[in-house]
């Protein structure tokens, strides 16, 4: 119980068995993301209420075990064992509990109160099974619940068992295990030998078991604990009965079948079907096909970043309502005589950030909904598992290639997409590359601006952005993946595949509409922040640009932009288009035209823009525009997008570190794109 007179509640299981459902439907809104102290791993923890008693709630990593094979699952069997736990909730999937029961198995021995969740049983009950959950009670000697965490109607029965556990210290009943890994013979000779409380709250059943498996930090305790004939009768049983001639562990083979046999014991009669076990269905066998796999899996992703576009609609026409009213505003406040500064600051940052705001906040709330839906049925699982050889080569795993996809239409999306992704330092490389994607609104302008300077020759420099993009990925994965993933840790996905089925509209909107909410209030933040600065950096009384603060800086510092290949003028755009894409034209038409500096989330006005493409043929060099081009492309996405970036990874030192990479990244690109311009102009 913490100081504040709340339960602590852990949350236990695989991935995919509905933890973070159950914990986003128990905490809503009342939780906080960070990283375990000095561990770059995501952790989860949030508060509610019952009955009068306050809770806090730990989701812990998703792993399929508690052996120390990575930060995540010694941070969770830590978690547990180390006192901070008053009750640890287990959660296994109803519908393949043969499976899914495993970190049960692997739990059995650790003294801490428990309760199990036998989750996703409206899935059990499409597939035809009856679960006597009471039966398999009985033979756990703790409280186990016929669940459903999306049906927060019915979360009585949960309630229950956790108050049964905390009042009467439920502890989990090894002894068939036990006797299971006595036929074990490295086992049987092990166990006599390790003392009570080597490490507390772990009994001598499950250090010998982990000491048979080879864990070594488990391993390490046990040996500092023994001395004279006991250690090297220990030492002397792992090295003859358990390391073969390769010097390789067999323990983990022989305590993995000991638990499954018990798991089979365990749900012997009290687990019926009426159905047999289904086929492979046509969807699956379409996208596990060898040559149409992939194919199938990209349309899916793109179908489903086409489809987001519809609930983001609305969200759009609010933030174009938003937009609108800048001008009516503006007039209004002149009339009344209000100070210049004031009426530039209301209109022209908080009204037109406001306005982008919401329109880029629409689509996320779009690619949240729908791939949320998909991840829901379990399609994503699909996809995750088609891509992950091909992510491997970068070392990441196949559910990195829906935030890739995504980031086509927006690299905020496709950030906010990454979440999925368990592994933390695979899911800041994830982003990370992500930003290398362009996105839908630089799809908007590149394709213009290359029509102006190169005609007929704009189809050549979609090419190479697409050939640079690739490159580019490869060399971020190099560069960022030696720190973030190490060798060790790359390895492709272990999953189960689960069952289709309906997926239930209350739970989802309901995680949809949250992230939306927070997404809002962080991004909020950032992009009144930049917007206002580069607001001020432009402001001028007269409206002159050659007065403005920005403009003397420009001129100040373009013996070092021409280096890139950039005038001051296209070097501001350049600055512009780390802000939004679209505000890096209307720098462009500001400047050559003189008219007032156009801010975050602006579009150029039609007057301006009738003879733009004149202005920059007539200002801007071909080479110099292909240096703009490309540096644009591949510079920082957007505000929204850093905005995401920090909300998704929850580290300052990463997100400034990409910011970084990217904006230096781009002005190499950009100056590689001069110097060939130059040979070819």
């Amino acid at each position: 119980m913490t100081d504040k007179g709340e339960f602590v509640i852990a949350l236990l299981g695989q991935p995919n068995s509905g933890k973070s459902t159950l914990f986003n439907a128990l905490t809503g809104l009342k939780q906080h993301v960070g990283n375990w102290p000095g561990k770059t791993v995501e952790k989860k923890e949030g508060t509610f209420e019952y009955n009068g008693q306050k809770y806090l709630v730990a989701d812990l990593p998703g792993t399929y075990s508690l052996s120390a094979n990575s930060d995540e699952e010694i941070i969770t069997r830590d978690y547990i064992a180390g006192g901070k736990a008053d009750v640890v909730c287990i959660l296994a999937d109803s519908s393949q509990l043969q499976r899914s029961l495993y970190m049960l198995a692997d739990y059995a021995g650790i003294r801490v109160p428990t309760l199990l969740l036998l989750n996703m049983s409206d899935v059990a009950a499409e597939q035809g099974k009856q679960i006597d959950y009471n039966a398999i009670s009985k033979k756990l000697g703790i409280p186990v619940v016929l669940f459903s965490a999306q049906d927060k109607k019915n979360y009585k029965g949960f309630y229950n068992a956790l108050e049964t556990a905390l009042n009467k210290k439920t502890l989990l009943d090894s002894s068939a295990l036990e006797a299971k890994y006595e036929t074990i013979d490295a086992y049987k000779a092990i166990k006599p030998l390790v003392p009570e409380n080597v490490i507390p709250g772990y009994s001598s059943v499950w250090l010998s078991a982990k000491a048979v498996e080879g864990d070594l930090p488990v391993t390490a305790k046990i040996k500092a604990a023994l001395v004279g004939e006991k250690r090297e009768k220990f030492n002397e049983t792992i090295a003859q009965k358990l390391l073969t001639s390769d010097n390789t562990n067999k323990g983990v083979l022989l305590t993995g079948q000991a638990k499954f046999d018990w798991i089979d014991e365990l749900l012997e009669g009290s687990v019926a079907s009426k159905t047999q076990t289904r086929k492979l269905g046509k969807f699956d066998r379409m996208i596990t096909h060898r040559i149409w796999g992939k194919p199938v899996v990209i349309l899916t992703v793109l179908f489903g970043l086409i489809a987001s576009f519809i609930p983001a609609l609305p969200f759009m026409g609010v933030g174009g309502a938003i937009g609108a009213l800048a001008g009516p505003l503006t007039r209004g406040l002149t009339a009344i005589n209000c100070p210049a500064f004031v009426i530039a600051l209301v209109c022209d940052v908080l009204i037109n950030s406001l306005s982008f705001i919401f329109k880029m906040l629409g689509f996320v709330f779009g690619v949240t909904l729908v791939f949320g839906l998909l991840e829901e049925v379990g399609v994503m699982a699909r996809i995750s598992y088609v891509f992950d050889n091909t992510m491997a080569k970068l070392g990441l795993q196949g559910k990195s290639v829906m935030p890739f996809l995504v980031s086509f239409g927006c690299t905020m999306g496709g950030a906010a997409g990454a979440r999925v992704i368990d592994n933390w330092g695979q899911k800041v490389l994830t982003i990370a590359l992500a930003w290398a994607v362009p996105c839908g609104a630089a799809w908007s302008i590149i394709p213009m601006l290359s029509t102006v300077w190169f005609g007929g020759a704009a189809p050549l420099i979609i090419v190479a952005i697409l050939a640079t993009m690739i490159l580019h990925m490869w060399i971020t994965s190099k560069i960022f993946g030696r720190k973030l993933v190490k060798k060790e840790d790359r390895c492709g996905m272990i999953m189960e595949l689960p069952p289709y089925h309906k997926p239930k509209w209350g739970a989802l909107f309901r995680y949809v509409l949250g992230r939306t909410k927070e997404t809002f209030f962080r991004v909020l933040k950032v992009i009144l922040l930049v917007a206002f600065v580069f607001w001020l950096l432009t402001f001028t009384k007269t409206g002159s640009m050659d007065e403005s603060v920005l403009f003397k800086v420009g001129k100040f510092i373009e013996p070092v932009t021409k280096i890139f290949g950039l005038s001051w003028q296209t070097f501001m755009a350049f600055l512009a288009s780390s802000i939004g894409k679209e505000g890096a034209v209307g720098v462009l038409s500001t400047i050559f035209t003189d008219h007032s500096m156009l801010t975050v989330g602006s579009t150029v006005a039609p007057t301006v823009a009738s003879n733009i493409n004149e202005l920059l043929v007539a200002n801007v060099a071909k080479p110099e525009a292909l240096a703009l081009i490309f540096a644009m492309t591949f510079n920082m996405p957007c505000i929204v997008a850093l905005a995401a970036t920090y909300q998704e990874t929850h580290s300052a030192k990463w997100t400034a570190i990409i910011a970084l990479y990217y904006t230096l990244g781009a002005l190499v690109l950009a100056c590689i794109a001069y110097h060939i311009g130059l040979l070819i102009w």
